[in-house]
């Protein structure tokens, strides 16, 4: 079995996400979508809320398993039999970033590769950073992100307003 992981922040996931979810799905026979837990970033929803968030668009996605991971992105996919990592690209300023972390992590384990997705046109200019930005000034954000994720971002900026 050919396991993939397609590892984010999540926060929160949006339409792009699940464009990379879908295809990189369609092209393994397993794919883990894991939640970097990253002290260095200020996350807007707690590991637990972007979990949940994350099974919940994902459900009815064949093969697609949502879990999360601190540390070592090489050494979790290690543990967990993957063979590939996937990155979605939105334009070339992901690249330089992305390659040279796809390098550090062929040197660290060379029996993995990286994988570069480029999201569908439609979605090339969507980042969590902006939905967060544009939901914030009370925009809506109905094409960018699932209406579940919408109604969750809603909900905790109003919370938090």
């Amino acid at each position: 079995m050919r396991t993939a992981l397609y590892p984010g922040s999540f926060d929160p996931v949006t339409n792009g996400h699940i464009d990379i979810i879908k295809r990189a799905a369609a092209i393994f026979d397993h794919l883990i979508v894991a939640v970097a837990v990253n002290k260095k970033k200020q996350a807007l929803f707690s590991l637990d809320e972007r979990l949940e968030m994350l099974h919940e668009v994902v459900s009815d996605i064949a093969g697609v398993e949502v879990a999360s991971f601190g540390g070592l992105l090489v050494k979790y996919a290690r543990e967990n039999g993957v063979s590939a990592i996937v990155k979605g690209l939105r334009a070339i300023s992901d690249f330089e970033f992305e390659l040279q972390m796809a390098s550090t992590n062929h040197k660290l384990e060379p029996g993995i590769e990286t994988l570069f997705m480029m999201t569908s046109n439609e979605y090339s200019f969507l980042s969590s950073s902006m939905v967060k930005e544009i939901a914030g000034y009370g925009a809506s954000v109905a094409c960018m992100v699932p209406p579940y994720v919408e109604r969750r971002l809603r909900e905790k900026l109003d919370r938090e307003a």
